[in-house]
């Protein structure tokens, strides 16, 4: 078995660049270029481009790929129009989550999914058993960035003759258009809190497709930004927030996109037992002082267990420290004061909106 780490398809112009890399589940991915808050800040308040070409794409076809995809996920998938997106996580047979990821419907015979593990596959083959389903890899045949922020649409507009303003949010156009001069499938999704489209080509177009964004303005980004874009914005990783095997989806709040009153979502009936009375949930926290504790740090009420704040950060935007908690039922309400362990001792912490930034999730939306 290969241990080489592979590069994407975009890593040539990143390199020139100067962009430091780090490995992650067999994959270089971009860490930073420089300066990960002025990339962060790029993001919330012009436009950014990130390389997340690693995910891991999945081609469903046959006469039961939308059924095949619903059976893995716990989101109404088989209630997909042609052209639209869906978000879910999707779980083991005891209703802990194994993964999370999109489903994209580009017709009645044909998904496609992205997710986060090579592993994901084997989980795949073994709930649509005796579906009539073809499931491909198609990773590296499909390269793909992210271009968030406020100023996305207009720059992915001058691009393109497609009607850009006329996509909605968690839309996709199934035929491929041109951005630049390269054919490519966009999305309006992404992992920012922002505006943003995620854009997929094939290797040979992706330099050009690189040079066409960062030449129209999109300053690149890494993984040192995403990780604070996406703790503000409440957005969960897996091996952080949650572990496959060991999470229920309850537990981080997924409430929104977990539907069992209809199909035959793996793990069904495990959900069912926890639907009523979660135990657990996902919240904000903001921690008092200026020392951001460790991920995976102790949350306590007056001494008592109370969760983890399984993903802190110094806020570039809101200028506090603040984290992703996974805290008791009972302790999980707005203003709650909580203890989180750093060094030797605990600090003060309160339990604030959710998402602490953009609580009511307007600006992907504009």
């Amino acid at each position: 078995m290969s241990t080489q780490i592979v590069e994407t398809a975009f890593a040539r112009p990143q390199q020139e660049l100067g962009c430091e890399f780090m490995a992650w589940e067999g994959w270089y991915w971009p860490n930073h270029f420089g300066d990960p808050v002025a990339e962060h800040r790029a993001v919330r308040e012009s436009v950014g481009v990130w390389d997340e070409s690693p995910l891991r794409k999945w081609s469903f076809r046959g006469p039961d790929a939308l059924a095949a995809a619903d059976r893995i996920f716990t989101n109404d998938m088989l209630g997909l129009e042609v052209g639209q997106v869906r978000y879910g996580p999707f779980c083991d047979e005891n209703g802990k989550m194994v993964g999370d990821g999109t489903v994209y419907k580009f017709g009645e015979d044909e998904a496609g999914l992205v997710t986060a593990l090579d592993s994901d596959l084997d989980h795949f083959k073994q709930v649509v058993e005796g579906l009539e389903v073809e499931i491909e890899p198609v990773t590296e045949r499909l390269p793909h960035v992210q271009l968030q922020g406020p100023g996305s649409r207009d720059l992915l507009a001058g691009l393109t003759d497609a009607d850009v303003e006329g996509l909605g949010y968690f839309r996709f156009w199934p035929e491929q258009v041109l951005v630049g001069e390269v054919s490519c499938w966009v999305s309006r999704t992404g992992y920012s809190g922002e505006l943003g489209y995620e854009i997929f080509c094939r290797p040979d177009g992706a330099e050009e497709l690189w040079r066409s964004l960062t030449e129209a303005g999109a300053k690149p980004y890494g993984l040192a930004a995403v990780e604070t874009l996406r703790i503000e914005s409440g957005l969960i990783f897996i091996g952080y927030d949650y572990f496959p095997g060991e999470t229920d989806p309850y537990d981080m709040s997924l409430d929104k996109v977990i539907r069992l009153d209809t199909g035959d979502v793996h793990g069904k009936r495990a959900l069912e037992d926890t639907a009523n009375e979660p135990p657990r949930r996902l919240v904000d926290v903001v921690v008092e002082g200026s020392e951001v504790p460790e991920y995976g740090a102790v949350v306590t009420k007056d001494r008592e267990q109370a969760g983890t704040l399984t993903s802190p950060c110094e806020s570039p935007t809101l200028g506090q420290v603040i984290g992703l908690a996974v805290l008791e039922t009972r302790f999980a309400q707005k203003a709650e004061r909580v203890e989180v362990a750093l060094g030797d001792g605990t600090v003060e912490a309160t339990v604030a909106d959710f998402p602490i930034y953009d609580p009511e999730k307007k600006r992907p939306r504009s």
